[in-house]
């Protein structure tokens, strides 16, 4: 591993340029001017950050619509046609679209994911093993964390506790739930937070996906958080009927989870794309307002969920256009608004998911290089990274385009 110099690199704090000296993998030295026999990388005013982190995504399903397709547009018809086209899931097919959607999210500048691995009696470990030769292989790019989940229930399916147990016991990292589709939501959120105390792991649930606002499992969530004292370790994703409530339940909800500790994932795509299909005009769209929540001080993430599946028939990996696509759709504009959504793209999940990364002397050297001068510039034109380097070596690079004018 070979030392390097930065030479004019923008910090994101400060905006300024400045050189860093890279060392063994770590930041040896950060100033102007910086004097050293090593090699010189120009930066050119390059935005460095720690780098994109995907709070979570579904590489085991991942690059499957060549063989299921939803045709009613549905959450049902997502599942129904996703858990057909599992019985020919093995581990070196899961293995291999996988590898495919990574390696896109590594020149996209994600370094850290949280993925989700379904795991029930039909598919048994395979996804979940697949997944974990996928951790080992890209560890030189990327840090994976494997939550493993029941997609089609817990308390109807005999034999799946077990599973994730085994999972949990082989290396998976934390444990995921569904309610929604099981007929005991209850029981299953009961069960999964005493699996999550025996095995000391987060928990990462899939929650309340629909816009009725007239129930929602998300206060048993809260409810059973406080209960086992797992506050600051449990996430929701979707949400959505979140997007439906007025402006007073909408932050007294964002206190509620704030005093439980629980953080909230959002996936643009995904939601858009299934919610609102009962209606012919006047669509809603879904997506609950992160923003909000981040406001009030609760960890707030937007992530990619799907890649050319059922649940999400489109995707690139890129995170900085999923935020675009997020402020897009609550209206988002300013620099400060912006400037948020690259948080939730970046440091948020990072936090969540124990990812904490940062630029200062002394600390590991893994961070992303961007062509603009800020966080929501970044976000604003969907910026692509020109390079990225985990612990000191280079781990991708992409030379901006160049215009042959006559």
């Amino acid at each position: 591993m070979s030392d390097v110099i930065l030479r004019d690199i923008r910090l994101p704090e400060t905006k300024e340029l400045t050189d860093i000296l890279v060392s063994e993998g770590r930041i040896a030295d950060i100033g102007t001017g910086l004097t050293t026999d090593a090699p010189e990388m120009p930066a050119n005013g390059a935005l460095l950050t720690t780098g994109f982190v995907e709070s979570h995504i579904h590489l085991d399903k991942a690059c499957i619509l060549d063989r299921c397709h939803n045709e009613s547009g549905t959450l049902e018809g997502a599942i129904a046609s996703v858990s057909q086209a599992k019985e020919s899931f093995d581990e070196e097919d899961v293995h291999a679209r996988g590898k495919q959607v990574i390696e896109r999210a590594i020149v996209q500048g994600t370094n850290a994911m949280r993925t989700h691995v379904e795991i029930d009696p039909g598919i048994g470990l395979a996804g979940f093993e697949a997944v974990r030769r996928l951790k080992s292989d890209f560890a030189w790019a990327l840090d994976l964390q494997i939550c493993v989940f029941p997609q089609e229930g817990l308390t109807n399916l005999p034999g799946t506790i077990e599973l994730l147990e085994q999972a949990l016991s082989n290396g998976a990292d934390l444990l995921g739930g569904c309610p929604y589709t099981d007929p005991d939501p209850n029981a299953q959120i009961r069960i999964l937070f005493e699996t999550a105390r025996r095995f000391d792991v987060d928990l990462d649930f899939h929650l309340d996906f629909d816009l009725d606002p007239g129930w929602r499992h998300l206060d048993e969530i809260v409810r059973q958080t406080i209960a086992f004292g797992w506050q600051h370790r449990v996430a929701v994703g979707h949400v959505t009927k979140l997007s439906v409530l007025p402006r007073k339940e909408l932050k007294e909800t964002a206190a509620m989870m704030k005093d439980a500790g629980i953080a909230l994932t959002v996936l643009p795509s995904t939601d858009l794309f299934l919610m609102g299909r009962g209606c012919d005009h006047l669509v809603p769209r879904g997506v609950a307002p992160a923003h909000v929540f981040h406001q009030h001080d609760v960890c707030c993430t937007v992530a990619t969920n799907n890649v050319l599946n059922p649940f999400t028939p489109y995707g690139d990996c890129s995170l900085t256009r999923m935020a675009n696509l997020y402020a897009n759709v609550h209206q988002l504009s300013t620099e400060a608004e912006l400037q948020s959504c690259f948080e939730m793209v970046t440091s948020s999940p990072g936090r969540l998911i124990n990812r904490v990364r940062k630029i200062a002397v002394g600390e590991e050297a893994t961070f992303v290089a961007l062509p603009v001068a800020s966080g929501g510039q970044a976000i604003a034109e969907i910026a692509r990274p020109v390079w990225g380097m985990k612990r000191g070596r280079m781990s991708f690079e992409q030379p901006r385009a160049r215009i042959f004018a006559p």
